[in-house]
């Protein structure tokens, strides 16, 4: 179960490495700004926005287009009632850039949700579901290391694979995406427990600091602005944008935000673009009303809050450009087959041997078909979950929910099929049906929205256009395993029958001349 668990949170975990790819191809409605507007223009159109919509509230942010998302958004923090103590609530929305309007995008869970179920999983307090999955990551730490410690032979298995060998066939496989991403390995598993430490390990941080808010303080204080209650004329936050342009020479800014706006001590924020490295980007702190730069510095919350942010940072990739965000992808995805191979080498090694004893019995069975529906089957349920985002209708009310659901019932569904079929037809089934869906994805985007993977690379929307086409990859991939499959067990067919017509005609041959000392008991043939 430990097993299933974790190869859920590498598989959701690892598409959350491109949340925000995603959540662009599921909300096809927001249009991409075009190459031609300047980010002051951007923050221009958004500062218009903010003013009609967001008078009052305690924050205002405008976040700019980027090589992963190339949409122009618009955040506000609503100001708290004194007498209800109700607000500081965020709102998030996006802009058409030619009307200066909220884009109609569809109420989605997105990328972010499927990033979230590999930590918190879902229908259940997230307290419970962070003991669970930390508890699966202490248990996979533990076996990484006790695995490096009696695998003498790592580096020979390393460049060892022996195809068609069936069960050495899968320990080869195993052991390739244990070792070769193994540093990523030990890296994702003890960063994750460290992410969640608060909760699952107290301990640790209450051996070091007082309690748990002398330990918040520590990491995650930032510089205390606090707004003076009088108001004032400041600068708008494209001047303030083109003034940290001046400052950084024009480099690319992912947000510009104001706290306290209209304020005597309203301070804006200008964030650079992407990470610069593993710590946290530098910020450029500019007086809102006065344009004086206050300071330029990275966070220097102390050595706990470093620790910290390398760690977390590390875990998410949120430093990574788009080749180490693909190397990451990739290691995730060995560390998902990973987990997968370990699985059927458990069930195919007590095959083997209670198979010898003759007492393979039930149970055996039962975990190799929950294999194929934990395995294939959460295939089947992500691809559902993307049909889900393209069929619902638009005007459903908990829309974004319906689509969590819409994965949870195929996985249940997943789960149950192979009950009702034999292993290997549930293998070959479940991995036809995931590869059915994920290569006519791209063909359900082109029916359903104005996107197709022609015109999105025409329009050089290369967002979207990756998404299709690694829809197509997926596919093809997971179809030729089925394939694969297929062939095997219509081979092994007529071999078996032969093998059985050969020892009963030998049966026939030494009965017939009297001699009974070869003959196979017909339950033994059967």
């Amino acid at each position: 179960m430990l097993g299933w668990l974790l190869y859920f949170m590498f598989l959701t975990g690892t598409l959350g490495y491109f949340d925000e790819e995603i959540d662009r191809w599921m909300k096809p409605e927001i249009v991409a700004v075009a190459p031609t507007l300047s980010h002051v223009e951007l923050v221009a159109l958004g500062e218009t926005y903010l003013k009609t919509h967001a008078e009052g509230a305690s924050q205002w942010w405008v976040g700019l287009p980027t090589s992963r998302d190339t949409s122009l958004s618009v955040s506000w923090k609503t100001a708290i009632d004194p007498d209800t103590q109700r607000g500081g609530a965020w709102v998030t929305e996006y802009l058409d850039t030619g009307t200066g309007e909220v884009s109609d995008a569809r109420d989605t869970g997105g990328g972010q949700t499927l990033y979230r179920m590999h930590y918190a999983l879902h229908y259940m307090p997230a307290v419970i579901a962070y003991v669970i999955t930390s508890l699966a990551a202490f248990f996979m730490l533990m076996a990484l290391i006790t695995g490096i410690v009696i695998h003498r032979r790592i580096f020979t298995d390393l460049f060892t694979f022996r195809p068609g060998k069936r069960q050495r066939s899968w320990l080869d496989m195993h052991n390739i995406t244990s070792v070769l991403p193994l540093p990523f390995h030990l890296m994702i598993t003890y960063s994750g427990l460290v992410f969640l430490m608060f909760t699952t390990m107290p301990g640790v941080v209450q051996s070091q600091y007082a309690d748990n808010s002398e330990f918040f303080a520590a990491v995650f204080s930032e510089p205390s602005h606090e707004a003076a209650g009088q108001s004032a004329a400041g600068l708008s936050m494209a001047e303030l944008a083109g003034i940290a342009g001046q400052h950084w020479d024009d480099v690319v800014f992912a947000h510009v935000g104001i706290k306290h706006p209209g304020d005597q001590n309203a301070v804006a924020e200008v964030y650079k673009a992407g990470f610069d490295d593993i710590l946290d980007a530098p910020i450029l702190h500019i007086n809102a009303v006065s344009g004086e730069i206050l300071d330029e510095s990275k966070p220097d919350r102390g050595p706990a809050a470093g620790v910290y942010e390398v760690l977390v940072h590390l875990h998410e990739g949120l430093f990574a450009n788009t080749g180490l965000r693909w190397l990451y992808f990739l290691s995730g995805m060995l560390g998902t087959g990973m987990i997968a191979t370990g699985m059927i080498l458990w069930t195919s090694k007590r095959r083997q041997r209670l198979g010898k004893r003759g007492i393979a019995g039930r149970g055996l069975v039962f975990v190799e078909k929950l294999n194929a529906g934990a395995i294939a089957g959460l295939l089947v349920a992500v691809a559902v979950y993307f049909w889900a985002n393209r069929l619902l209708p638009l005007d459903m009310e908990g829309r974004a929910a319906r689509e969590v659901d819409a994965l949870f019932v195929a996985l249940g569904f997943s789960l149950f099929y192979p009950l009702m079929r034999t292993v290997q037809r549930a293998w070959i089934e479940l991995l036809g049906l995931a590869a059915v869906l994920f290569t006519l994805l791209p063909v359900l985007n082109a029916l359903t929205t104005s996107h197709n993977l022609a015109s999105s690379i025409g329009n050089q929307d290369w967002i979207m256009a990756s998404v299709d086409f690694s829809f197509v990859c997926t596919g093809l991939i997971l179809a030729y395993a089925a394939i694969r499959l297929w062939r095997r067990q219509h081979q092994s067919k007529p071999a078996i029958k032969s093998v059985n017509r050969e020892r009963g005609e030998r049966n026939k041959s030494h009965n017939a001349s009297g001699d009974s000392s070869y003959a196979l008991p017909a339950t033994r043939l059967r």
